[in-house]
């Protein structure tokens, strides 16, 4: 924008730059600093105002000493012209922005002023406040003089106190995970955490009837010993989840070292290199992909006796020639020892544990896995000594695998192994010909598979099921004598939940995974009054508990009551020690008394049972119990 003509004749001739300087480009901005500066330089512009507090924006270092120095070279004709302000001249959009960049300066100042004078007078408000109640609480204590030094140092302490709680409790809960964090704990008592936790009843009606030694499940786990945990992973059921709380979540003298990076960890028995699991995330798949009960009852002892004969074998110039192959290896029985062999076999407490799902939301899990592409082509399959044949277990696909295939085409597939897997992996497959459907007649198969899956099931070690989650957590506690980190997370949405289908593809799976269902009733039955035997039995052994330190009270009691008995008859003690007897004496008498009014108030309690019709006893008899309980305490 070009300056007016009166302007342009005020500042004379443009400034020429010095002679060899390079030349330089301006903006309307530059020029508007350096009129600004030219019309603050004349006495009694407007612009001279300005000088005190430049806009924001305006540098004060742009300013030079010959540059101000230098005189305007105006004509003597234009002297009432040259004498007008600088700034009137300028146009009015320039004249407005420099408007508002004083008002920001102004105002700027005046916030800042304002918010400075108000803290300091919410300080001294404080101060004084504080002060007063300083004074009136250790106002005995503290002279007046000092009280206002005495208050500083008590709030910079609280004050520094409290920053001290707040990192300690950063460092000791981070996060929101924290019990103490939660206001629940405060504001309403703790639920049941091993309430339903798949939204159904809570009241649970057996169907089966188990004896006391299928329900108590109690296993002297001796992990510096030679117990193993075997893990039976089907797929599709949570045992991933579950494998990784094993070596993860696990409170032992020597947790399992795993590494960023690896999926397997090393679990070593404390002071040993042996390893006390089993399991995909322990040992790998050492028995094959997903490895089933058949598999793993005859390759789990080979494997672990041929890592221990490795590790004591000799060194290799005194090597035997044959190799120290455990007997289940070589086909023998497990008495007889290969020959050439130096150890000995070692009997090993094999521990069978897995996790069991919802057949059809395990079904429709595993259709979406293979949808994604996965084919366990790397499954073994091994039945007495070989895998089976193309013709035994035909494949359903013709390509490298299955991905993309729609839930039609995977039910319509005769040869699928994800129907009725679960009773499958847990069943014995040489009582029916391993995978040769013509041994037996189909009917006969299928009993024999379920009745041998229910009893291998019955006799695991362990067993959980993945609707129930914190039950499957306390069961496993219950178990192994073996407490967990964090708890369990029970998710109910899954992939398999995600899938809509209607009444009729539902009743098509539970056809087709028929064996499975049963199977799986049969195991939520036993599971959940294991739960309830294991939760009653915890109560009784509290209960017992308490029995037990109550009689310890009592005898307690009864003889120091004898024994004050016996030295208030000696004559020779003197009053202190009477003042002391007399008072223990009526302390023994208010106990006694507890005692009589307990037992006279069981006496009626099961009266009361009895003969319903009787009057109640007065109610303002006091509770024995209690009683007895706070009188021991007073008296101690």
């Amino acid at each position: 924008m070009a300056l007016p003509a009166c302007a342009a004749r005020a500042l004379g001739p443009p400034l020429q730059p010095e002679r060899g300087a390079p030349a330089r480009t301006t903006c309307p901005r530059r020029h508007s600093r350096v009129e600004a500066e030219l019309a603050a330089s004349r006495p009694g512009s407007v612009a001279a105002s300005v000088r005190a507090g430049p806009p924001r924006g305006v540098s004060r270092g742009f300013n030079s000493q010959p540059f101000l120095d230098e005189p305007l070279k105006a004509s003597s004709s234009l002297a009432g012209a040259a004498r007008t302000p600088l700034f009137a001249l300028l146009p009015r959009g320039r004249r407005r922005r420099m408007h508002d960049l004083r008002r920001r300066w102004d105002l700027g100042s005046l916030c800042r002023a304002l918010l400075t004078r108000g803290l300091a007078a919410l300080g001294h408000s404080l101060k004084h406040v504080l002060g007063a109640i300083f004074s009136k609480i250790f106002g005995p204590l503290a002279s007046v003089g000092n009280m206002d030094e005495k208050s500083n140092k008590l709030l910079l302490a609280l004050v520094m106190l409290f920053l001290f709680a707040v990192i300690v409790l950063q460092y000791v809960c981070p996060g929101t995970e924290c019990q103490l964090l939660r206001l629940q704990a405060f504001s309403s008592p703790m639920p049941d955490p091993y309430r339903s936790e798949d939204e159904s009843s809570a009241r649970f009606v057996p169907r089966y009837n188990f004896s006391r030694g299928d329900l108590l499940r109690k296993v002297d786990f001796d992990i510096k010993g030679d117990d193993l945990i075997v893990f039976l992973h089907i797929q599709k059921t949570g045992g991933t989840t579950f494998g990784r709380h094993l070596v993860r979540n696990i409170q032992l003298e020597q947790p399992c070292e795993c590494r960023v990076g690896q999926k397997k960890c090393t679990c070593h028995r404390p002071g040993k290199r042996e390893t006390w699991l089993f399991s995909r995330f322990s040992t790998g798949w050492s028995c094959g992909l997903h490895a089933d009960w058949t598999e793993l009852t005859s390759c789990v002892p080979a494997v672990v006796d041929g890592k221990r004969d490795a590790r004591l074998r000799p060194s290799r110039g005194d090597q035997p020639p044959t190799p120290c192959l455990p007997p289940s290896a070589l086909g023998g029985p497990q008495e007889i020892m290969p020959a050439g062999c130096s150890w000995e076999t070692v009997k090993r407490n094999f521990h069978y544990i897995t996790i069991l799902r919802d057949p059809v939301s395990r079904y429709l899990s595993e259709w979406r896995h293979v949808q994604r592409g996965a084919t366990w082509k790397a499954s073994l399959h091994v039945c007495d000594g070989r895998p089976p044949t193309s013709e035994e277990l035909p494949s359903c696909y013709t390509g490298d695998d299955w991905s993309g295939c729609p839930l039609k085409e995977f039910m319509d597939c005769p040869y699928n192994l994800a129907n009725n897997r679960q009773v499958r992996m847990l069943s014995d497959l040489t009582l029916v010909g391993c995978y040769n459907l013509s041994v037996m007649p189909e009917k006969q198969r299928n009993k024999v598979l379920l009745e041998s899956a229910k009893s291998n099931l019955k006799h695991m070690a362990f067993f959980g099921l993945t609707e129930f989650q914190r039950k499957t957590q306390y069961l496993f506690e219950k178990t192994f004598n073996m407490n967990f980190i964090s708890p369990f997370t029970q998710y109910n949405t899954t992939r398999a939940s995600s899938v809509e289908i209607n009444e009729e593809i539902q009743k098509r799976i539970e056809g087709l995974n028929f064996l499975d269902m049963e199977l799986y009733s049969y195991a939520k039955d036993l599971f959940l009054q294991r739960y309830q035997f294991m939760r009653q039995k915890e109560h009784q052994e509290a209960r017992q508990k308490r029995q037990e330190q109550r009689k310890f009270l009592k005898g307690r009691f009864l003889q120091t009551h004898f024994q004050s008995q016996g030295q208030s008859q000696n004559p020779s003690q003197n009053p202190s020690q009477n003042l002391n007897l007399n008072a223990n004496q009526n302390v023994t008498q208010n106990l006694i008394q507890n005692l009589t009014q307990n037992s006279s108030q069981k006496e009626n309690r099961e009266s009361r049972k009895q003969n319903p019709g009787q009057e109640q006893s007065d109610g303002s008899a006091s509770n024995g119990t209690n009683d007895y309980i706070g009188s021991v305490e007073k008296w101690r």
